[in-house]
């Protein structure tokens, strides 16, 4: 697999990233969202400084990711690995603690992105 088709995808795991910290940090009170995971508006209210910080854990994973690919293209592969890995394990226990579909926005694309990364190390 090529590098630029690995780096593309580890841009869309990051972009999944963007879109969740958004979402947990600035329209985590709106009932379509929270009711989603079964949130009362009360519990969501109560919650919401929790969900905001995890909002901003899900930024630094993209920060992270974008990171690799921007700025060390044809290199980095530490730096990515890393932050798949954080991916992965963040989707696998946000589908025990929360919701299956995690696994399905988290973990796959990442599991993916992280497999595309390490083929384009191999490829001739």
């Amino acid at each position: 697999m090529s590098l630029t088709i690995a780096n593309a995808l580890v841009l869309v795991v990051a972009l999944v990233h963007i879109t969740i910290s958004l979402v947990e940090m600035l329209f985590w009170n709106k009932p379509v969202i929270h009711r989603r995971l079964a949130f009362t508006d009360d519990e969501a209210r109560k919650v919401a400084p929790i969900v905001a910080n995890a909002g901003l854990y899900n930024a630094f994973i993209a920060a992270g990711l974008m990171w690799g690919v921007l700025f060390f293209p044809g290199d980095g592969t530490s730096i990515k690995v890393f932050f798949l890995v954080c991916v992965i394990v963040a989707g696998v226990f946000g589908a025990v603690t929360l919701k299956w579909t995690t696994l399905v926005l988290q973990t796959v694309p990442g599991a993916v992105a992280l497999t595309a990364i390490l083929m384009s190390r191999t490829a001739p």
